[in-house]
């Protein structure tokens, strides 16, 4: 029998470990339980951010009208996913996985304890802190999960279900605390619950590092000792200059925040243009490789589409529900920031659903395609179904019914199964070999463009009435999920090997 040397740890599991979570790795139940938290904190913050935004300035609020309360989140979230893709290439080439969601992990948790202090300062800053952090932590944690698992062992699969229930459970029980605490103690206390729930989940994944695979390791495709002292020394850098121009445009008066929202805008439609242009001009992609990037090209499409409305289940629909939305069930009244917690709740109940139903209708499912059309199609019902409760009102104090909303997260919950599976599936499918591991870059930069196209349209909101907002935005929708269902036969023939 062999031994570590006294005061170092293996670098991979115990061989006890293997089953000891509900048959999966005990290293599975340390990556879901930092998730769970991870969620619990981001989803938690983000349902009450744009409320917060828009509330007055003596209730401890921004001030801000409620379109531009919306285009400000919607910029936080661009930059979020934004950030993502520089944590992966981090993890890979510098910190490794394992120390890049630590420093990511406590970013965050940094950045949550930041606003919870009231002041408009530091909200930027703990908004700056959150992104840096989410986009180390997020694009790693599910690597990690990968890692557990050898190529051929069949229960990937089923882990990676534990794995993503434990981020919906997450997203359910954020915005039921923080939204209590908003509302009844303050904005800044539901700030402070985000901060405390980040800082169990790195308790708990310190604690259970001994249980995860590779801990030990440097970065998977590590740079040379000299061009990483480079890299690390222009990122310093360049981070220092860009804050430092970034604070001098805004003394000078030019970098509006605005501004600063059409530019991450900007960015956010450059970078997967750029992306898929060196994809398919690089010599290292094969013909048959190009073949299958045109094809993706639709799905990635498809992603922004839908993660457009997806994404404003956490901005314009909580507007909507807090001022024309009944919150009050059967004689109990709830903050209105506890419509987000039903698609969690939602996607929770429905995934293992959707799982079965697949599983049994094996070979004659529908395609990856078809699932994604489908997902966007429900989706842009989703904002369709607004039209109804919204129309007709001779001003705006109406109060529709609390299940206008919750049936609206319920389709949007399904739509958003049907699509994230399939599309992450089809995305590690479809890109090409030398851009294996960027694969999850792809999928953030779908998901950054579908926020920089939201902080654009959300200004609208108020602007133009209710149906008129949902109505032509669940529309374009619908008629994009149809178009990639009629494209289905091309996209059947290029997409292979995806099914």
């Amino acid at each position: 029998m062999s031994h570590t040397a006294a005061g170092t740890e293996p670098d991979t599991p115990r061989p006890e470990d293997d089953h000891a979570f509900f048959g999966q790795p005990r290293g599975l139940m340390t990556l879901s339980g930092l998730e769970v938290w991870e969620r619990f904190s981001f989803l938690g913050m983000q349902a009450i951010l744009v409320l917060f935004f828009a509330d007055s300035v003596a209730n401890d609020g921004m001030g801000m009208d409620p379109g531009t309360a919306a285009s400000v989140s919607a910029a936080y979230g661009t930059l979020v996913y934004l950030v993502s893709v520089a944590g992966g290439w981090l993890a890979d080439r510098i910190l490794g996985s394992y120390r890049a969601v630590l420093y990511g992990g406590i970013l965050i948790a940094c950045g949550h304890y930041a606003m919870a202090v009231p002041t408009a300062a530091m909200t930027w800053v703990g908004l700056g802190l959150i992104s840096a952090g989410t986009g180390l932590l997020k694009p790693n944690v599910a690597s990690m999960v990968g890692k557990l698992y050898r190529t051929e062992d069949e229960r990937r699969d089923a882990g990676f279900a534990l794995y993503y229930m434990g981020i919906n459970i997450g997203a359910f029980a954020g915005p039921l605390v923080t939204g209590w605490l908003g509302e009844h103690a303050g904005w800044h206390w539901g700030f402070s619950a985000a901060a405390v729930g980040m800082t169990f989940g790195l308790i708990q994944y310190v604690a259970g590092r001994r249980h995860l695979a590779g801990r030990k390791d440097t970065a998977e495709y590590a740079l040379a000792p000299g061009p990483m002292r480079r890299a690390v020394l222009m990122i310093a850098g360049g981070a220092v200059v860009v804050a430092a121009a970034a604070a001098g445009l805004a003394l000078a008066g030019w970098l509006t925040m605005d501004r600063f929202v059409d530019v991450l805008t900007l960015i956010s439609v450059i970078a997967p243009v750029v992306y898929f242009v060196v994809m398919f001009r690089s010599p290292r992609v094969t013909s048959a490789e190009r073949g299958r990037l045109r094809p993706y090209v639709v799905l990635f499409l498809a992603s922004v589409v839908f993660n457009f409305i997806l994404f404003q289940a956490y901005s314009t629909m909580m507007l909507l529900a807090s001022t024309n939305a009944r919150t009050e069930i059967f004689g109990y009244h709830f903050p209105a920031s506890w419509y987000a917690s039903a698609l969690g709740a939602f996607e929770v109940a429905l995934a293992p659903v959707v799982a079965a139903v697949w599983a049994r209708m094996g070979k004659r499912q529908p395609h990856a395609s078809n699932k994604i059309a489908i997902g966007v199609v429900l989706g842009g019902l989703s904002f369709l179904l607004m039209v109804l409760p919204t129309s007709g009102h001779a001003d705006g104090t109406y109060k529709m019914a609390a299940w206008w909303i919750v049936g609206s997260y319920l389709l949007l919950g399904l739509g958003d199964i049907l699509l994230e599976t399939s599309g992450m599936s089809a995305t590690t499918k479809l890109a090409p070999q030398a851009f294996a591991s960027q694969t999850m870059a792809l999928w953030f930069l779908s998901l950054a463009l579908a926020n920089g196209i939201q902080a654009q349209i959300v200004k609208l909101y108020g602007e133009v009435s209710n149906p008129a907002y949902f109505g032509v935005n669940g529309a374009v929708a619908v008629v994009a999920g149809v178009a990639v269902i009629a494209a289905a036969p091309w996209l059947r023939r290029t997409m292979h090997p995806v099914h």
